[in-house]
């Protein structure tokens, strides 16, 4: 892991409607539109959503990386159910919470500076989605690769609970990374074919009694998704479109707005 005296510092670069967080130019960490913060513009951001076809109602969402606070945004505005704890351990890149128009804190949600790594044990059996996306300027830091790290997070999930995790296939750890995953979940792992690109998204349901999400992923693991790489690309769509459309009958119908 990059050490705090040398990481280095995020870069915010406006051009039009578009705001970028990058650590240097051209490495795209989170990317917003300014007419619409909350929207998800990034393809593996809204194919880490699809965590709603195994929990569709999670009462606690964790997340390992703030970013720009995409995904945050968008659990906050759409899952208004459900509690969310972000965990960041750069300070610098919590300090752009308003140039993302990420909420401030309150009931339901806190981004708390920690390292992932050293906090999770807190959080055992208290998450029902854990989200599982913290770069820095050099990739996947390895200790949020690492097999103790992945038991944690395990340990983390209520039973039923599913973990998201976002790895790059080019990544020469992915191999030992997808196997440490596998053992750490007893095999009961998952990904949509071709979905996000480069971006491997693997999700990981704890198992014990028979719940919906492990049935969710098995039949997932069975073909691949919907078998087709193009299939899976516009599930993603559908499952943020379905909860964009599902918050404003609510709003429409007298539901709170958040």
């Amino acid at each position: 892991m990059t050490s705090p005296a040398r990481r280095p510092s995020p870069q915010v670069l406006t051009v039009g409607n578009t705001r970028r967080l990058e650590f240097a130019p051209g490495m795209v960490q989170s990317e917003m539109r300014l007419s619409r913060p909350d929207q998800l513009v990034l393809s593996y951001n809204r194919a880490m959503m699809c965590f709603v076809l195994f929990q569709p109602q999670p009462q606690h969402i964790v997340m390992v990386g703030l970013g720009g606070g995409s995904l945050a945004k968008f659990c906050y505005r759409y899952l208004p159910q459900a509690r969310i704890t972000v965990l960041e351990l750069d300070p610098a890149v919590i300090a752009l919470r308003d140039q993302f128009a990420i909420p401030r804190d309150d009931a339901r949600l806190r981004v708390i500076q920690a390292d992932a790594a050293d906090y999770m044990p807190a959080l055992a059996r208290s998450a029902d989605v854990l989200l599982v996306d913290g770069f820095d300027a050099d990739g996947l830091p390895p200790a949020l690769g690492s097999a103790s790290f992945y038991a944690d997070c395990q340990r983390a999930l209520r039973p039923g609970g599913v973990l998201v995790a976002n790895l790059f296939s080019y990544d020469p750890h992915y191999p030992a990374m997808l196997k440490r995953l596998r053992r750490a979940f007893q095999g009961r792992l998952c990904a949509f074919t071709g979905i996000a690109g480069n971006n491997r998204i693997v999700f990981g349901v704890k198992g014990g009694a028979p719940s919906p999400a492990l049935a969710m992923q098995q039949r997932v693991a069975r073909h691949g998704g919907l078998r087709l790489p193009l299939l899976n690309w516009l599930l993603a769509h559908w499952v943020v479109l379905q909860l964009r459309r599902r918050r404003r009958r609510a709003e429409r119908t007298g539901g709170v707005v958040i």
